[in-house]
This record gives C-alpha cells, sequence and structure tokens, in this order.
C-alpha cells in the first residue's frame, strides 16, 4: 500500500482515528489525535508511504455508534494483517454483542481453546482497528477492565454505553 487516508472524528470519548487504505477499508482506527499513535498499531513493513488527510467512509459509522446506533459499526471493512489465529480471533470479536462481555477465559472457549486465556487475550492487544473490531469487549476474569490500548477510561465509556442501549 502506498497512500492512505487519515481521518479524525470528534467523539465524547476524544479524537477517534481512522487510517483507511485506498479501498476504504480501516487498517487503524483509535482514540488519538497523534499520527505516530496510529502508524505504532502498524508493524513498519505495513505502513503506508503517504497519508493524506481525507474522509473515510467509516467516519459516518463512528458518528451513528455514538449517536446510539451499536450496530453501525458491524459493517465496517477492516483489513487487518496477522496469523491464522489472530484473524479468527477479529472476526470472533466481531460476534461479541453489544452489552454482553465476555472474560478473556470465555473469548478463548468461543475461540475454541478455553485453556488458551494469553493466546485471547495478545488477540486483544494486537488488534489495530478498535471500535470495529470490538476488543473492548473483553474483560477479566474478575469483570475488570484489564488493559486497552487507548486507555482503560475509553473501554469503561464504550461499555457503559453499550450495557445503557
Amino acid at each position: 500500500m502506498t497512500t492512505a487516508t487519515l481521518q479524525f472524528v470528534d467523539t465524547p470519548d476524544g479524537p477517534f482515528a481512522i487510517l483507511a487504505d485506498d479501498a476504504d477499508h480501516v487498517i487503524v482506527s483509535g482514540w488519538t489525535a497523534e499520527v505516530d499513535a496510529v502508524l505504532a498499531r502498524l508493524r513498519p513493513a505495513h505502513r503506508p508511504t503517504d497519508i493524506v488527510a481525507g474522509e473515510t467512509i467509516a467516519a459516518d459509522a463512528v458518528r451513528a455508534y455514538y449517536a446510539g446506533d451499536l450496530a453501525a459499526i458491524d459493517e465496517v471493512v477492516v483489513a487487518q494483517r496477522g496469523t491464522t489465529m489472530q484473524l479468527a480471533g477479529w472476526k470472533a470479536l466481531r460476534e461479541i454483542a453489544p452489552g454482553a462481555p465476555l472474560t478473556y477465559t470465555g473469548f478463548a472457549s468461543a475461540l475454541g481453546s478455553p485453556t488458551a486465556v494469553r493466546a485471547a487475550a495478545s488477540v486483544c492487544a494486537r488488534n489495530a482497528v478498535a471500535l470495529f473490531v470490538p476488543c473492548h469487549r473483553v474483560l477479566r476474569g474478575d469483570g475488570s477492565m484489564g488493559g486497552f490500548a487507548w486507555g482503560t477510561s475509553v473501554k469503561e465509556s464504550l461499555l457503559a454505553r453499550e450495557r445503557a442501549a
């Protein structure tokens, strides 16, 4: 990939960055206004050579999600690169219903490997397209937040929004 489009959307949780490839598929997203933080989510070999400011299709889904249409993010096309297990895990994350988070153990079970809790947590940690692949819907076994690349306060806010709906 040579050129990608970067857009920032204002949200109640702060600026939300969307980096999309030339087919308008999201390759990175998250709550930051820093270009370097966006690029850090990609391996150097997968980073675009040029980034242009512009509009992305995904921005409308972000606005709709924050307006209460939690399903709006489900149709956004993402383009992630990873291992077979990571790709399967990211697909499974998209199947977790809003308001019904899983624990890391529950997520490992959903992936067919109930003892592979660390691997399941790694799938979440390596997710570059936050919100659209909702890794925020996975919690520690005791129900606490655990980690989140964009901060646990954002994770708490998203989960609260989804519970309320």
